[in-house]
């Protein structure tokens, strides 16, 4: 099949890739634009594992305030270089990033700054839960495994879904951007005021 040009700027327009990597990823997949969809985004995830040791130094704190201000959030997203720091995408992804925050009210940032005291008092409910249901105690616990995984996707920052496109986590979100950009991106901590709260 021959790849025009139109169809490489279609794919360019979706994904924000390199044109010589759409035309090559067009090329691969005979023309099907969602397999060539597809085929850039695992590239963007082993370009996100080379990268995911480097250093970043640099980036943007990016806020956003609710109507009526009454409900407030801070992130500080990091990158590689000032440059993309500066790029409208990185900057559109850190205001994403704090809109989220406002919305979602994240617990932790990961499943490792959970504390221990709200793992073990979820543990302990959900335990509760399966012995009041008549299940046997070694059955209870084996139970709580799974609730217990489904709470800490809900609860942190980097597992939940994205509130524009639920299909997504910010964690794929995440490793999408370092797959466009280039550079190693993180999300290095946020805070969420709210009066009242």
């Amino acid at each position: 099949m021959k790849i025009t040009s139109q169809m490489v700027k279609d794919l360019r327009d979706r994904t924000a890739a390199g044109m010589m990597d759409c035309k090559k990823a067009l090329g691969e997949t005979e023309g099907d634009m969602e397999k060539a969809v597809d085929l850039l985004r695992q590239k963007g995830l082993a370009v996100a594992a080379k990268r995911a040791g480097r250093a970043t130094s640099e980036g943007v704190i990016e806020t956003y305030v609710h109507a009526g201000g009454k409900l407030g959030v801070m992130v500080e997203v990091n990158c590689e270089s000032d440059f993309v720091a500066k790029t409208d995408t990185f900057i559109e992804f850190a205001r994403d990033i704090a809109m989220h925050v406002a919305a979602a009210a994240p617990v932790a940032l990961s499943r490792d700054e959970v504390s221990e005291d709200i793992v073990n008092r979820e543990k302990a409910i959900y335990i509760q839960q399966a012995l009041d249901a008549g299940k046997p105690q070694e059955i209870a616990e084996k139970m709580v495994t799974g609730k217990l995984d489904k709470f800490l996707a809900e609860i942190c920052l980097l597992e939940q879904k994205f509130i524009k496109n639920p299909d997504m986590t910010i964690q794929a979100m995440l490793t999408e951007l370092v797959g466009k950009m280039g550079e190693n991106i993180s999300i290095k901590r946020y805070a969420r005021f709210q009066i009242g709260a």
